[in-house]
């Protein structure tokens, strides 16, 4: 639909910065979209925009994400009223491992880092860990946000063996290439955005220094946070331990190592022995079930928990995460909503449109590929845009294949890193229990500082070996 396809999202952006209501900013642009699609009868564009919300849940892997996460809230509550969560933040202070801001700040990082395999996992384990620890220590938890969202998409995508590789090395093989996984592997190679971000990050904490918006909310968080006993906070709740029982930190940690050791199990089993074929979501699926599953027999022969209270205790704790569940129902739907209407390809299209000098190239599908994935709130969907148009380009034109390919990789990870519609957004924002507007306008003026400086790096690599 042309320019007009451009509205759902942006509208959807600015009403959430705007009002800072995010669900009825979402559920706007939706119903816009749909309304267009429908020729604008206000009666089916409403029934649309209802049946949108049933056809994201009919897809398989939507309805596996979302369940995963919900369910990781139900393991997080587990072992922590096991004691597990409370054993293992005092282990790791009585230890000395963690004794100040900084330590707290790196080993949030250090665990994004390990957790390669599925976004929403880091999202997740990062936000429920860091909450006490930051909180203990007097770190805002949009600091928090900042660090589980900048070391879960561009870790993830910086990682061959996950279902992140699989899906760029398939895109690539749908070209025509040969060797698609190898194109894939240099293409990491030059992916300047990813890299740069997580050194940013490490920069931030090992350096103690904060900038723009995110200043302002540690400053603030150092007055707040002297009136406030973290443990009494209404978010919390859920995990909590139970009176009268061990602080066992090997309670919280078998059960997270049982969830990653079985997505590389599921990898291999969802890919028939190929692991760059396994489904990611069905794995992180699998691995969630059966971490929960150990879980209760654990405490169950500790005579911690019994089985009907363990159970009780998972449900509670995904019910602690609707709210979670609902914004990524929201989320995916007008991502659905946008390819409908044709957002992403428009956008591509105009790219292809210009005849620029072949320096301009490079650099101009990451800026293509960011305002996408910004306005679609999906670097997935972005790849599958750009990368159909961005091989040809670059064999059309004699340039690098994998350069011009880890400029849509790039471009798709700042753009779904900076938009407020983004799942991963919304996810790490949630999990660190911080408000979501906030964590997007405290992490923004960081993604733009390096997305800037990414755009230059291309720039300044095209002109200087292409």
């Amino acid at each position: 639909m042309g320019l007009f396809s451009l509205l759902p999202p942006l509208l959807a952006i600015f009403l959430a910065i705007r009002t800072k209501q995010v669900y009825l900013s979402l559920l706007a642009g939706i119903f816009v979209g749909q309304l267009a699609l429908v020729n604008w009868n206000i009666f089916q564009g409403f029934f649309q925009t209802l049946n949108s919300f049933i056809n994201i849940l009919s897809d398989k892997g939507n309805s596996q994400v979302i369940i995963f996460c919900m369910l990781v809230g139900g393991l997080i509550s587990l072992a922590g009223s096991s004691g597990g969560v409370q054993g293992f933040i005092d282990f790791m202070t009585h230890k000395n491992i963690v004794t100040n801001k900084k330590g707290a700040m790196l080993l949030s990082w250090i665990i994004g880092l390990l957790l390669f395999i599925e976004t929403s996992l880091i999202c997740l384990v990062v936000g429920s860990i860091g909450r006490p620890l930051f909180d203990r220590f007097k770190i805002s938890r949009a600091k928090l946000a900042y660090i589980a969202d900048s070391t879960a998409a561009p870790v993830c995508v910086m990682v061959p063996f996950n279902g992140w590789g699989a899906y760029i090395t398939v895109l690539i093989a749908k070209q025509g290439l040969e060797h698609p996984f190898n194109i894939m592997l240099k293409a990491i190679t030059t992916n300047f955005y990813a890299i740069f971000t997580i050194i940013f990050v490490f920069f931030i904490i090992m350096s103690g220094k904060d900038f723009f918006t995110m200043k302002k909310e540690e400053e603030k968080c150092k007055i707040e946070c002297d009136n406030q006993n973290p443990s009494l906070d209404s978010e919390y709740q859920y995990m909590l331990p139970k009176e009268n029982i061990p602080h066992r930190a090997r309670n919280f940690i078998i059960p997270i190592i049982v969830l990653i050791v079985m997505l590389p199990i599921g990898m291999l089993i969802t890919g028939h022995g190929e692991f760059s074929k396994g489904s990611g979501t069905t794995s992180v699926y699998w691995g969630v079930f059966i971490a929960i599953t150990v879980a209760i027999i654990m405490y169950k022969f500790q005579k911690i928990l019994p089985i009907k209270e363990s159970i009780n205790i998972v449900i509670t704790g995904a019910g602690n995460l609707l709210s979670m569940g609902v914004l990524m129902i929201l989320a995916f739907s007008l991502g659905l909503t946008c390819k409908q209407l044709g957002t992403g390809l428009y956008v591509a299209h105009i790219v292809q449109n210009f005849h620029l000098p072949q320096i301009f190239i490079v650099p101009l599908i990451f800026v293509a590929s960011s305002f996408i994935a910004f306005s679609t709130g999906t670097s997935w969907g972005t790849f599958a845009i750009m990368i159909p148009i961005a091989i040809p380009i670059a064999t059309y034109i004699n340039l690098p294949v994998p350069f011009t390919i880890s400029a849509v990789m790039g471009g798709g990870v700042f753009g779904d890193h900076c938009s407020p519609i983004s799942d991963t957004t919304i996810i790490s924002s949630l999990a660190s229990g911080c408000d979501h507007i906030k964590h997007v306008e405290t992490q923004l003026p960081y993604a733009l500082i390096v997305g800037g400086i990414t755009f230059g790096i291309y720039f300044i690599a095209s002109v200087l070996f292409l």
